[in-house]
């Protein structure tokens, strides 16, 4: 079943989500003119975490070489710069391409539920598509975020903004959790993981 907001709110506190914020963030307050942001934080259903400023690379063709998930060459991934103005922080993502983020909250997934990752509106009404990812049941880091900017323009794709939604599902507790049988992108660190076999 699909948990609610109370549901999300009480294992934040045990540690699920941190930083947490226990609504959602649309604008923030302070300066001079109230900086309207992509939101963030917790909804009905689910909540909507951030991207890192600290960590956002791009897929660029090197010729002669393949992407091999078994073999995955770091080279094939070029740093992306991270820019500011008055809207906030970005990172620019080419047309046509495919970058790496992470998230800026950290996750504790409870033993007995799966999380799956989800595009937000806001950006897939401008060509980016998150790719839905799960966390698994036991799972603890920073997740790493995939992107496709499927338009003909370059994207921005804010930092310390909302990115993707958290959907949580708890079931029945597993016999071996991701923790248990010690997955290999456990405990992920707030950069982008590399491919892993």
């Amino acid at each position: 079943m699909i948990k609610n907001d109370l549901w999300i709110t009480e294992r934040a506190k045990q540690g699920m989500i941190q930083p947490f914020e226990p609504k959602l963030v649309r604008q923030l307050e302070g300066a001079a003119q109230p900086l309207r942001v992509i939101s963030y934080g917790l909804s009905s259903y689910g909540y909507d975490i951030r991207l890192s400023p600290r960590d956002f690379r791009v897929f660029r063709h090197i010729p002669g070489t393949i992407v091999d998930p078994k073999n995955f060459n770091p080279a094939n991934l070029e740093p992306a710069a991270l820019h500011q103005d008055g809207q906030g922080q970005y990172f620019i993502l080419p047309a046509h391409s495919y970058g790496l983020g992470v998230a800026l909250e950290r996750l504790e997934v409870p033993e007995n539920v799966s999380v799956i990752c989800i595009g937000k509106s806001t950006y897939a009404r401008i060509g980016l598509i998150a790719n839905l990812t799960p966390a698994e049941a036991g799972w603890h880091g920073h997740l790493t975020l995939e992107f496709s900017n499927s338009s003909s323009a370059d994207c921005r794709i804010y930092a310390n903004e909302g990115i993707v939604q958290l959907l949580f599902f708890e079931g029945d507790p597993c016999e071996i959790s991701y923790n248990t049988r010690q997955g290999k992108y456990q405990n992920q660190d707030e950069v982008v993981t590399l491919a892993r076999l």
